[in-house]
């Protein structure tokens, strides 16, 4: 967590965030937004409860103590979510993650740390995240993406996309790689994702090609981060921002500009090519794409409209045509069971 937000929450709320990165495994970054969330409601509160004189963003809540939790309902957080609704624009995904931020800090007052009698977020239901399809690479986009790179770093920025293509990995997962991450015995990658979670995933031919190539003309002197496998210009770390520009300028050569298009499409694009084109089980792909559930992997188990048509296709009654029978004889019309 950066210092700016540390240094801004009370003390009930830095003992929260420590416990979040130290007893609950969070990533930093997770634990930011849990307590800018918490600082949110706070400066709300504040200004809901009684006149201020600034700016909501200038609010100060570090002098917020549990007398000041304590008087928070279940109507006041109903009030909060309404103005990040109406006020703030806020879409479903981020009303969804400050309900969490909401529930989790206080299941830690009440459950863990028994400073609360009642949780005032019970009955707080969070609202309903949109499933919206994810945007996606075709095949053949794919590897014009491939083949558009070009420039001195040509091989480390093929090493990069190729891996964002085949392993689906996240933008934070592929600038933390290190060199022995690279497993060459059993070519595999360790990848470390969210909440510092570890998992292996396997290197096709592709990827190992792409790697053995970058490796080769990597830099070996005056580099300030050895064991960083992708390297910037200054031979430090490649950063996330550096990756993105790259990913941006080889979509835009290729013509896929604008805001449906970036790094984590890749992610996308690697999932549904494995699970389109190699028959990947679910729980498969949501090991290699290191999700916590099985429902966020679901959504790329959508289907396209030749998906649909092979599906009917390859039903075996699909090419059986049966004839409607003729009467040899007069039969009445009517129903027998109407006489």
């Amino acid at each position: 967590m950066s210092f700016s937000i540390r240094d801004e929450m009370p003390d009930i709320v830095q003992q929260y965030a420590m416990y979040l990165r130290n007893i609950k495994g969070l990533s930093a970054k997770t634990v930011n937004e849990y307590c800018m969330d918490l600082r949110t409601l706070f400066r709300f509160l504040k200004s809901h409860w009684g006149p201020i004189d600034c700016p909501l963003e200038e609010i100060k809540v570090n002098d917020v103590d549990m007398e000041f939790i304590r008087k928070i309902k279940t109507y006041d957080l109903f009030e909060f979510m309404n103005f990040v609704a109406d006020e703030r624009n806020n879409m479903s995904s981020t009303r969804q993650r400050k309900s969490s931020s909401l529930k989790s800090f206080f299941k830690y007052l009440t459950v863990h740390e028994g400073l609360l009698e009642e949780n005032p977020t019970e009955k707080l239901t969070p609202p309903k995240k949109k499933k919206a399809l994810p945007h996606f690479l075709s095949l053949e986009q794919s590897i014009e993406l491939l083949q558009a790179v070009d420039g001195p770093d040509q091989e480390r920025d093929l090493c990069i996309l190729t891996l964002f293509l085949n392993c689906g990995m996240r933008l934070s997962e592929l600038v933390s790689i290190n060199i022995t991450d690279v497993l060459y015995n059993n070519s595999t990658l360790r990848i470390l994702g969210k909440g510092n979670k570890e998992r292996i995933v396997y290197l096709n031919q592709a990827c190992l090609d792409a790697i053995e190539n970058y490796l080769a003309v990597r830099p070996k002197d005056g580099v300030i981060d050895r064991n960083a496998l992708f390297l910037s210009k200054r031979k430090t770390r490649i950063s996330p921002k550096t990756v993105q520009f790259m990913v941006k300028k080889y979509l835009d050569k290729i013509g896929l500009s604008g805001p449906g298009y970036s790094v984590h499409k890749l992610r996308h694009t690697a999932a549904t090519l494995m699970y389109r084109y190699g028959n990947v089980d679910i729980r498969v792909l949501q090991d290699i794409l290191g999700h916590a559930n099985l429902g966020t992997t679901e959504i790329y188990t959508h289907t396209s409209s030749s998906q649909m048509e092979r599906a009917l296709n390859a039903n075996p009654l699909a090419q059986i045509k049966v004839e409607p029978k003729t009467s040899n004889s007069q039969e009445s019309e009517t129903d027998p069971k109407e006489e």
